[in-house]
């Protein structure tokens, strides 16, 4: 179905930010993450989550630590760096000016 691919296009074309905006206050398990985007009905598969996680922490905007977890192995929290907090607050901008520029698209076509 063509609206189906297109929502997830959509969805898929802001996951980094939502990611980045669920590690800004405190570190985070991915669990915390997928969770967070599901709460959101950011409509999530694990799958794509844990190769995202790998690239913003390899691109610097995440860093991450281990800790022991008293059910199973340790867990893996990821945080935002300062790289990340400054990429964040431009990512933020963006996203402002983008959701304001569709807001005048729609309201000229209403």
């Amino acid at each position: 179905m063509k609206l189906e691919n297109t929502k997830a296009q959509m969805r898929k074309g802001v996951l980094e930010y939502c990611i980045l905006l669920i590690c800004r206050e405190e570190p985070v398990y991915a669990v915390n993450v997928i969770k967070g985007l599901r709460d959101a009905n950011m409509i999530v598969v694990e799958g794509t989550i844990y190769p995202l996680l790998t690239r913003l922490k390899n691109d610097g905007l995440l860093s991450y630590r281990w800790e022991e977890s008293t059910q199973g192995p340790p867990r893996k929290y990821y945080e935002l760096t300062a790289k990340g907090r400054d990429f964040l607050s431009e990512l933020e901008g963006s996203w402002g000016e983008l959701v304001n520029a569709v807001r005048r698209v729609k309201e000229k076509r209403a």
